[in-house]
């Protein structure tokens, strides 16, 4: 079980947290294997004041497909395309929780680890190849599920669209990408649920029985940076959760209403294909 979950961080660290920015068209191979190491802190989830520091090693695999696509940010599998508008489908997906190592929870049960899956409409609003600059609003919507590993639950669903800014070369002559992601975040009561409600049977006199409904949860705001060098990829980036205003505010399981996150990866590129293709992201 510790082995599966561990799999479970190492695949959060490399998919889900490290942004990277979007670059100019280009050709590239379609794909790349290595490995890498990355650091991450983590909130045990959002709104939380404690969280963990990873730093472990994970594979390396880009894959730049008609249909599916494999990249340092997503797994995505296109179903409709067109110069502007992308309809695809997304991954996303949460850490496990050992809630007697987070005060806030404890006596609870744990909390298992997430994924989420769904469509996601990207609709580039305005690009400039020269300027290697994009803005691009992304509408994705997700079920949730959770996993011990032996069973999968449906936890509810989430709506995060996000407004991207991507800057390729942001600081002229170095290939230093920028990007910027904001946007809120929307869920039904079953997803608040299973983070910020207390059960009658877990309350005590500190921690209140709770009941989590749906609706607005928040805001986030994500900066990344990224750079190739030959066959070396670094990526860095910083998150924060904006809590306040949301529906989950005055769970007693949310202690913090601003949640930090950051980490950083550099991974080697062993391999790569010898066919190229042309990336126009």
């Amino acid at each position: 079980m510790k082995l599966c979950r561990m799999i479970m961080v190492v695949f959060a660290v490399w998919f889900f947290f490290l942004p990277a920015a979007i670059l100019a068209q280009e050709q590239k191979p379609v794909w790349e294997l290595g490995l890498g190491v990355g650091a991450i802190y983590i909130p045990d989830y959002r709104g939380s004041n404690e969280g963990r520091v990873y730093a472990l090693p994970y594979p390396y695999f880009v894959y730049r497909g008609d249909i599916i696509k494999v990249d340092r940010q997503t797994i995505s599998g296109k179903i409709f395309k067109t110069d502007r508008v992308l309809l695809d489908v997304s991954f996303f997906g949460s850490v496990p929780v050992d809630s007697d190592k987070n005060d806030a929870r404890a006596g609870m049960e744990d909390l298992d680890p997430t994924f989420e899956i769904g469509p996601a409409l990207d609709i580039t609003v305005w690009k400039s190849r020269e300027k290697k600059f994009a803005l691009k609003v992304n509408l994705p919507v997700r079920a949730v599920f959770s996993t011990d590993f032996e069973s999968v639950t449906y936890e509810g669903w989430i709506i995060s669209p996000r407004l991207n800014v991507e800057k390729g070369d942001f600081i002229p002559g170095t290939g230093l990408n920028l990007g910027i992601s904001v946007g809120p975040i929307f869920a039904d009561n079953g997803y608040h649920d299973y983070f910020y409600s207390v059960k009658p049977a877990y309350a005590t006199p500190w921690r209140p029985a709770y009941n989590a409904k749906g609706g607005y949860s928040g805001t986030t705001l994500t900066v990344g940076l990224s750079k190739a060098y030959k066959r070396l990829r670094l990526n860095a980036f910083v998150s924060a959760d904006f809590l306040q205003g949301a529906v989950i505010e005055d769970s007693p399981l949310v202690k913090r209403e601003t949640s930090l996150m950051g980490g950083f990866s550099v991974a080697w590129v062993f391999f790569q294909s010898k066919d190229m293709v042309t990336v126009d992201y």
